[in-house]
């Protein structure tokens, strides 16, 4: 079974990782100081370090050479 790539040879992917960063980072911010701000501030950054990550493993570093 072969999967489809998008025209720069990646895998498409359906989240976009980067923008669901920034809008739980958006949003954690307006919330008022406690817990759930903790809380929402550390998923926040964990969706930072996942579209980091999927930046550098679909990288053209990463490819084997041609």
């Amino acid at each position: 079974m072969s999967m489809r790539t998008v025209d720069d040879g990646q895998l498409p992917d359906k989240h976009d990782w980067q923008a669901r960063a920034a809008e739980a980072l958006e949003k954690a911010r307006k919330m008022k100081p406690g817990a759930e701000r903790t809380e929402a501030l550390k998923k926040a950054g964990q969706l930072q370090v996942a579209a980091d990550m999927r930046g550098y493993l679909c990288s053209r570093e990463l490819r084997p050479p041609k």
